[in-house]
């Protein structure tokens, strides 16, 4: 009866493989020592009377490594543009020029460099517990199985899949968690 139970594991894969992209997502947000567009990603503009993202309300450059700068498209949200940069907690002091928009980004001191390794540890945990959440989504899935008739041995075959992707993901994340931290202490 279960005896032609097959486990998904491209959808385990797919929706693990998601959990490293969010990560990744949120990595390219943390400020290093370096100017990034990416980094203002997360910043919300209260533009036309909803909450929206920065990159469509301005156009985003680097045009040198420790300088990011907003071309600003309405001059009419200028100021809002300004305003959400300072309160977004990026630690940087935007500089007004007509419609452009300068944000100087400053050498990060060691202190500040230590609460941002700290930070991108508590994504990474994040990311690993998703894809634990994922790993006993499979767990469960396997378990139905066996209930249903799977035989032992499968049980085992497919639990050890399940935790071989876990596995091969958490260290993912765990390398990931590296690079960025030593990129962040880089100075």
């Amino acid at each position: 009866m279960a005896d032609d139970f097959e486990l998904d594991t491209d959808d385990l894969q797919r929706r693990m493989d998601g959990a490293i992209a969010s990560l990744r997502t949120e990595f390219a947000s943390l400020r290093t020592g370096r100017a990034s567009a990416s980094m203002l990603e997360p910043v919300m503009v209260d533009a036309y009377g909803s909450m929206t993202p920065i990159n469509q309300v301005g156009t985003v450059n680097v045009p040198e490594p420790r300088m990011v700068t907003i071309n600003v498209w309405d001059k009419a949200l200028v100021g809002k543009v300004e305003k959400a940069i300072r309160e977004s907690g990026l630690g940087i002091n935007p500089q007004l020029n007509g419609t452009i928009i300068m944000l100087p980004i400053p050498e990060l001191n060691e202190e500040r460099r230590t609460q941002l390794t700290k930070v991108a540890g508590q994504y990474a945990e994040h990311a690993r517990v998703a894809i634990r959440n994922l790993r006993r989504d499979g767990m469960d899935q396997i378990k139905k199985a066996k209930n249903d008739g799977l035989s032992e041995d499968d049980q085992k075959f497919w639990e050890q899949e399940v935790q071989e992707l876990t596995d091969r993901y958490i260290k993912l994340v765990d390398q990931q968690l590296e690079t960025k931290q030593a990129e962040i202490m880089q100075v």
